[in-house]
């Protein structure tokens, strides 16, 4: 069974900066896209940013200050958060996707880590 696994949420003060990782564990396949999605207290969930094949994708409110990676020996996700401001406060939730020829697309998420930026 996969699981994703979230740590480096965290207080910090805003400008400050933190690197959320994601641990995916269960399976030894790799995943087709990787990405880190927020939540925040009475709104929706909404995409941070992608990342599949090398390619990278960002929501705007992101952009310039929010750096993506992986590890695929690792099955691993990174979050930079630079310049981090209040509004990025949030429960951030690992995703990954992974296509299986003949059987279709699977999502998968993490139980989410807390970020908390204060003015």
């Amino acid at each position: 069974q996969v699981q994703l696994v979230e740590s480096g949420g965290g207080l910090v003060q805003a400008g400050g900066s933190l690197r959320l990782s994601c641990a995916a564990s269960g399976t030894s396949s790799s995943f087709n896209a990787m990405g880190w999605y927020r939540q925040a207290p009475g709104k929706q969930r909404e995409l941070v940013a992608t990342i599949s094949s090398g390619s990278t994708n960002y929501a705007d409110s992101v952009k310039g200050r929010f750096s993506i990676s992986r590890d695929n020996a690792k099955n691993t996700v990174y979050l930079q958060m630079n310049s981090l401001k209040p509004e990025d406060t949030a429960v951030y939730y690992c995703n990954a996707k992974m296509i299986i020829l003949f059987s279709g697309s699977f999502v998968y998420w993490g139980q989410g880590t807390q970020v908390t930026v204060s003015s």
